[in-house]
């Protein structure tokens, strides 16, 4: 198959743009960037493949503020065009400000379901540590 390398060019000029991706342009690897447009670029990566799911696992993880708001902004951006996305991640505030159902789990179980208007921590909390069997 032949690459159309002006269309690849195209493409990841639009994401470095929608996605405020800060490199020198769309030929810097991306090992080379900072740890948070990094995980912008894994993104846009899905983004290319995927039209109705995203699983992002833990996607602020180890990056800064800055960065972690332009990700929950561009979260909020995709779920607005319709994408579905499933976001995993250890840090309450994000999934109950980021969420609208959180699914509580316990050694691969699920222990619970919240809707957004009943999310609190005493509630997750207690169902993370629910006892399994």
């Amino acid at each position: 198959t032949l690459v159309d390398s002006k269309k690849v060019r195209q493409t990841a000029e639009e994401y470095i743009k929608s996605l405020d991706i800060r490199c020198f342009g769309p030929t810097q690897h991306s090992g080379t960037l900072s740890g948070g447009n990094q995980q912008k670029v894994i993104i846009s990566r899905w983004l290319l493949v995927t039209e109705k799911i995203l699983i992002l696992d833990e996607p602020t993880r180890g990056i800064d503020v800055k960065t972690k708001s332009d990700i929950y902004h561009l979260i909020d951006d995709l779920t607005a065009t319709g994408l579905s996305i499933i976001f995993i991640s250890s840090e309450m505030p994000e999934l109950i400000n980021m969420c609208d159902r959180i699914v509580v789990m316990n050694q691969g179980h699920t222990t619970g379901i919240l809707n957004r208007n009943e999310f609190n921590q005493e509630k997750i909390m207690a169902f993370a540590t629910k006892e399994i069997g």
